[in-house]
């Protein structure tokens, strides 16, 4: 494989969007050796989703679009960034907050780090944030996962 990878798509921030930007980075992602029926791969599908929930629905409609982003570095680290034009970064939640939503951030922290992972929120040059995962690239030791999402085997 080559030693760096990228691929990109900026879809408009509805939430049809969400499951176009699951679609893209998994299909990418086969195409790159990542079976789409691993569980890392279905890992990788939880964080999209959230991410791009986030950078649909905390935009308060100032930002039109998100990017996506997916990097692989040398067939070691995988990184996915989702953009978006809006300058409000993510805030974490206390553990104590009773709501039915706002968890998404700590879900992806959790994910990340549980894959050997980590998330980053970093502020763009136009105004904007990205926010990213970094993540080992593990493509050759994966496990097929059966249908109720357990590794087969």
């Amino acid at each position: 494989m080559a030693d760096h990878l990228e691929a990109s798509v900026t879809l408009p921030s509805d939430p049809a969007s969400v499951s176009a930007a699951r679609g893209y980075v998994v299909g990418t992602l086969a195409e790159w050796g990542l079976p789409a029926d691993t569980e890392v791969s279905e890992t990788i599908r939880l964080i999209v989703s959230e991410l791009a929930t986030n950078a649909v629905q905390h935009t308060l409609g100032q930002s039109p679009t998100f990017t996506v982003d997916v990097v692989l570095d040398r067939d070691e680290r995988l990184h996915i960034g989702v953009t978006d034009s809006h300058p409000r970064l993510p805030k974490r939640l206390p553990a104590a907050v009773q709501q039915d939503n706002g968890r998404g951030m700590v879900i992806i922290r959790w994910l990340a780090a549980e894959c050997g992972g980590r998330l980053r929120v970093r502020p763009t040059r136009e105004g904007g944030k990205t926010v990213s995962i970094e993540l080992p690239w593990a493509a050759p030791a994966t496990e097929p996962v059966a249908a109720g999402g357990q590794p087969r085997g």
